[in-house]
Formats: structure tokens, sequence, C-alpha cells
């Protein structure tokens, strides 16, 4: 998806060429390192209804295969021979760590924050759309202008992304490839929940999300939680938010010259937000 945003972004304004290319193969090799990486971490044993690597071959083996990919990664940006954007993967990569240490020390938090969540899911999901969409636009020499708003454009993706990811996590469907309640389960507590706890005074549902974030709850508990957020309005909520980021990445794109691209682009924006798994 990353690079398929990347190269759509390039061939509106310019001609892909060699340094299109390797940016893609990068962004892809980049972000699946992250993922295999990430399952180690969350100890994870499902990726999109298959097999994690650290399930099938252990921790040892995913953290090398991870290093290996990144490593890839950065070989192939070095081969761009474009400084730009071999900065912008060098940050890239620290705002992805970021976004992971940043989740982990949200299990920490009192309060419920919708604010730190969206810091997460910024760092953690939408960078990585918002430098594809931004070094698309590099690699062919776009007006500083363009490169700019192709980075809002992908911000908005992502943010519409990770909200619809995270509203799966409310419902039971095999296609989807995680089990329901699986952020809860490790310790994650998403927009649907995190809205709902913010408006309610009971007691008794303030204390089992703070055992959640602390991994103490029960399955039990989680699966009360996942009810009173579906029932108390947190999915039309999050619906709602990731809406907003809908309409402002089509928005950002109205004015394209190539309506072939504006037309394959529009296709892109309702595919991750409205996406059944």
């Amino acid at each position: 998806m990353r690079p398929t945003l990347l190269l759509l972004v390039a061939k509106e304004y310019g001609q892909p060429n060699d340094v299109t290319y390797l940016s893609a193969v990068m962004v892809e090799l980049l972000h699946t390192a992250s993922l295999v990486h990430d399952d180690v971490v969350d100890e994870s044993n499902e990726r999109r209804g298959q097999p994690s690597v650290n399930a099938g071959y252990g921790n040892k083996i995913a953290v090398l295969v991870g290093d290996y990919l990144l490593s890839s990664s950065l070989e192939k940006v070095a081969q761009t021979q474009n400084l730009r954007i071999i900065k912008h993967i060098s940050i890239l990569g620290k705002q992805l760590s970021a976004g992971e240490l940043m989740q982990l020390s949200n299990s920490y938090q009192q309060e419920f924050s919708e604010e730190d969540y969206y810091a997460i899911i910024r760092q953690k999901t939408a960078a990585l759309f918002a430098e594809s969409a931004e070094i698309g636009a590099i690699s062919v020499a776009a007006e500083e202008e363009d490169i700019e708003k192709m980075r809002l454009f992908g911000d908005a993706i992502g943010m519409s992304f990770q909200i619809r990811d995270d509203i799966f996590d409310y419902f039971s469907d095999a296609n989807i490839g995680k089990p329901t309640g699986n952020d809860m389960l490790e310790g994650k507590l998403t927009l649907p929940v995190l809205h709902v706890l913010r408006q309610t005074t009971d007691t008794e549902i303030i204390n089992m999300a703070h055992r959640i974030r602390k991994g103490e709850a029960s399955k039990e508990e989680i699966n009360h939680l996942i009810t009173y957020a579906k029932q108390n309005g947190g999915i039309e909520y999050a619906e709602k938010r990731m809406n907003e980021y809908v309409g402002k990445a089509l928005e950002l794109i109205t004015s394209f010259r190539n309506s072939a691209i504006r037309n394959s682009l529009e296709e892109y924006v309702h595919y991750v937000s409205y996406r059944k798994h």
C-alpha cells in the first residue's frame, strides 16, 4: 500500500525514475521490518491472519530477520544518492521507534488522553504514509508547496488507516486476522474506548480500564469493556473522527491535474478507511 501511494504521487508531479522505484522498495522493506519487530515486542502470534515470524521461528530469528530487512531498506535508500530522502528515512526510523516507546509508556498513565492516542498513531502508523507520499513528490523534484501538501495527505491517510484498524478490534471476524480484544490484551486502549472513558463517571469501568493497561484484567473484563464502548457510542465516535481524516485527505487532491491519478488515490483513500479487514 505504501509503495503504491509513493508511485501514484510521483506520477502526478513528474515521471517516476530510479530514485522513485528505489524509494518504493525501501519503504516496503522498512515497513515490513517494523512489523516483524512489533510482533516480537507485542508477543503477537498472528499478522493479518497469518502466523507471525516469531510464532513460527522464535524471537531470535524474528529479530534477526527484522534487522536484515531494515538493513536492506537502508541499502536501497543509499542507492538513491538523494540526501534529502536519506534524511527523511533516518527521521522516520526514529519516529516509528518513538511511537512504540510512547505506547509502552502510556500504560503507566492515569489519564485517558485522546491527544496521546493521536500522537502515538501519528508516529507509529501515519508517519510511514506521510513519508511515502512526501518522498514520492521529492523523487520527481516537485515544488515545495506540493511536497508539503503530500506530507499532509499521507498523514491524513495514515491516521484514518489506524483508526479503522483499531475499530476492527471491537468485532469478531476471522478475516481480520486477530482476535477480538487483542489490543486490550496487550494493554492498549484505543479511540472507541478512550472516548467513552472520558465521558463516564463509572468507577468500576475506569478501574477496569486501568487494570487492562497494566495487563491485570481478565478476558471477561476486556469483553465487558468492549461491550460498554460499543453500547455508549465509542464506535460511532471513532468513525466520525476517521471520516474527518478521509475528508481532509480527499480535499488535498482535488486540484490534481491527472484525473486518472486523482481517481486512483480517491479509491485508495476509500479502501484504506472502509476496508473490511
